[in-house]
């Protein structure tokens, strides 16, 4: 029994666009980030796959990239679950500001620590380490059980909570992980056994 689970980050935001840390806090998308969202709604398209449920965070950027991508592909009426276990990584002091002022106020080795490295948080905020220790048992006990069972699910959400996934996917290492890019509203389709173990891995782009 193969299943299948197609992840997506969200398509650009409002912060993203004024290079802020954006975390828990809510923006919208900007127009290019419903063009990502749509431009890969369109791949998930191609593949013809039929998707029983979806899974987003509480956040409207994650959501947004959800409804362009089940509009896109006719599949508006699946059961759609949010939840804010799959939120982006919470940036605590550091949201809000400017990539470049945070690093006129701690120092650019201290900001670079606090993005790049697996277990040391900002300032009342969430390190990766953190964020997976919040996806993980949702994972688990939601979205993995099903896939498993051969259904086919996809995953809207956020750069941190889609590393934290893949991390327990792929088996990925600590050092490994924090340095995984994942482009905005790029999907990546995954085959997964019975077992939960990876049959098969796409990253649905345009060829270069």
């Amino acid at each position: 029994m193969v299943g299948t689970l197609v992840l997506t980050r969200h398509g650009q935001s409002e912060w993203n666009k004024l290079n802020l840390f954006t975390g828990w806090k809510d923006p919208a998308l900007t127009e290019l980030g419903r063009e990502e969202a749509l431009t890969g709604a369109k791949r998930v398209a191609a593949t013809g796959i039929k998707f029983d449920v979806a899974f987003t965070s509480a956040l409207q950027r994650a959501q947004t990239t959800l409804g362009i991508q089940l509009k896109e592909i006719g599949q508006e009426n699946i059961a759609i679950h949010k939840d804010q276990a799959l939120n982006e990584r919470d940036y605590g002091e550091l949201s809000g500001l400017n990539k470049d002022d945070a690093r006129k106020k701690w120092g650019e080795d201290q900001v670079h620590i606090w993005r790049r490295s697996y277990d040391i948080p900002p300032p009342g905020g969430e390190s990766l380490k953190l964020t997976a220790e919040r996806v993980w048992p949702y994972y688990h006990k939601e979205i993995l059980p099903l896939v498993k069972q051969g259904k086919n699910v996809i995953v809207a959400a956020h750069g941190n909570s889609l590393r934290a996934m893949i991390k327990d996917i792929e088996n990925i290492s600590d050092d490994d992980i924090v340095g995984l890019e994942l482009a905005t509203g790029v999907p990546i389709l995954y085959k997964l056994d019975s077992e939960g173990k990876v049959v098969s891995k796409e990253i649905l782009k345009d060829e270069a």
